[in-house]
């Protein structure tokens, strides 16, 4: 199984920026804990970070098939695009969404994902571990397709 990791503006910047709320694994950090944990449960992971929009809706839009499926944290872009979601919907891989932190504790505008009404779930508020549990469903769930 061949697993996309999309992570949105900012992560590179995780364990600088404000890590009461993020905590203070790095972007490296995370990028080798998702290597560990994929080669663990047997997939292929290929991870990309991207503060530019259009960027994110290329990748995603460059996984059609390629991927068995992707976990994605649009990060601020979560409560804006309309673009991911729709670049999500026209490749049709199946998906999960992540957010480091709890989300629906933080501010109001923070309350929409547009992503979320693509997403078969989502793994909010777990730390680095959702994308982990993302990796986990997806596994099991369509484990038995591969493009690896």
């Amino acid at each position: 199984m061949k697993l996309l990791i999309i992570n949105g503006p900012n992560l590179n910047m995780l364990g600088v920026r404000e890590p009461d709320v993020y905590g203070r694994e790095t972007y490296a950090d995370l990028v080798a804990k998702i290597n560990s944990h994929a080669e663990k449960i047997g997939v292929r992971a290929v991870i990309t970070q991207s503060n530019h929009e259009g960027e994110i809706v290329d990748t995603i839009q460059r996984a059609y098939g390629l991927y068995d499926g992707i976990v994605i944290n649009p990060a601020a872009y979560t409560h804006t695009s309309v673009a991911i979601l729709d670049a999500l919907k026209a490749v049709n891989i199946p998906a999960c969404e992540v957010h480091i932190s709890d989300v629906s504790k933080r501010e109001a505008f923070r309350q929409i994902s547009y992503v979320s009404y693509y997403c078969e779930k989502s793994f909010i508020g777990l730390g680095t571990d959702g994308y982990l549990r993302a990796m986990d469903y997806l596994a099991e769930k369509y484990g038995g397709e591969t493009k690896l």
